[in-house]
């Protein structure tokens, strides 16, 4: 089974991955419907820079109001739910709102598609494993809410589980872990380390230590293509990492030397999350991710990270401010 003709919606489609992935779904064959959060400009992220934008049906909505939602989800056969509220720091500061997008917002989603008949894909994250108490981090580690955040991703993915055993709602759940990539924003670390060098800066960081499992773009991508094409990934949590973890010291030094500088790096103790919310450790299993989807990361992170410095390059203008993005 292929994406040809299939009918799609991507939630959260203006973002980051969602563009990527609406894109992708486009050259497959599919019938791209994507959803991006209303606003007053009638702006559509990075959608509005796509060469692919006209042949997407784009609605205006927001997850968190259901009945801007519902002409969406008319005749969709599957829906890749990404929107949400992601930044962790803004978490700290304001809960309600990660409650409300990422909580009641998937609610809305699941029982649209449940009206419409429509399998959902939905997109968890590496942050609700925490610290990995054992390493590499499989589907079966323990969730443990070390940031509003991660708790609001905790709580969606335990909605989606209820919905698939309540009412036989077709799911799968793919865990990304860190993803990066063009077009992602300056509250990620790669993109704030790359715009940092390049405004010739100090490289100011929060806890240098703290190791993560980076995965380039496309191959995330590709993982919730082979999800939502497979059944017998239906029911299934699905981790999507590389099994190589670097630490955030160690990787700034791994830019600097792809972009040939020596800019000094340093701890910003502003950027650094609580003690207890500090996630030390991820690294993901993503055996699941091989037997049934026959799915591994392709993309070294020399090559993503040599691909992603020069799109920020490129487009530089995006990427000039020093001050702390949230």
């Amino acid at each position: 089974m292929g994406w040809k003709n299939r009918r799609v919606l991507v939630t959260g489609a203006g973002g980051f991955v969602g563009s990527h992935l609406a894109e992708r779904l486009l050259i497959r064959g599919a019938r791209v419907r994507a959803l991006v959060r209303y606003n007053s400009l009638g702006t559509w992220g990075w959608l509005d820079h796509s060469n692919q934008k006209k042949e997407i049906e784009i609605f205006a909505g927001d997850v968190r109001e259901k009945d801007s939602l519902k002409k969406a989800f008319h005749g969709i056969d599957v829906v890749f739910h990404l929107a949400a509220l992601i930044g962790i720091p803004y978490s700290y500061e304001t809960p309600a709102s990660y409650v409300k997008t990422n909580i009641e917002g998937t609610l809305n989603v699941l029982q649209l598609a449940l009206d419409s008949g429509a399998k959902v894909i939905h997109t968890s994250t590496s942050e609700v494993y925490g610290t990995a108490c054992s390493v590499p981090i499989s589907e079966e580690h323990l969730l443990r809410a070390q940031s509003p955040y991660a708790a609001s991703k905790i709580a969606a993915d335990k909605i989606v589980e209820a919905f698939h055993f309540s009412y036989g709602l077709p799911v799968v759940t793919v865990r990304p872990f860190n993803i990066f990539g063009p077009r992602q924003s300056m509250r990620a670390v790669i993109p704030t380390i790359i715009g940092q060098i390049l405004n010739g800066t100090k490289i100011q960081l929060g806890n240098l230590k703290a190791t993560r499992d980076l995965n380039f773009v496309t191959d995330t991508v590709e993982g919730f293509l082979l999800a939502g094409v497979t059944p017998r990934a239906i029911g299934r949590v699905i981790n999507l990492g590389s099994g190589r973890e670097i630490s955030i010291g160690d990787l700034a030094k791994k830019i600097l030397r792809l972009m040939g500088r020596n800019n000094p790096i340093l701890t910003d103790r502003h950027r650094i999350r609580p003690h207890r919310s500090e996630v030390e450790r991820l690294c993901a299993n993503s055996a699941v991710a091989k037997q049934l989807l026959r799915w591994e990361p392709t993309c070294s992170l020399e090559n993503g990270l040599r691909e992603t410095i020069s799109w920020i390059e490129e487009n530089s203008s995006r990427y000039q401010s020093t001050s702390y993005a949230v």
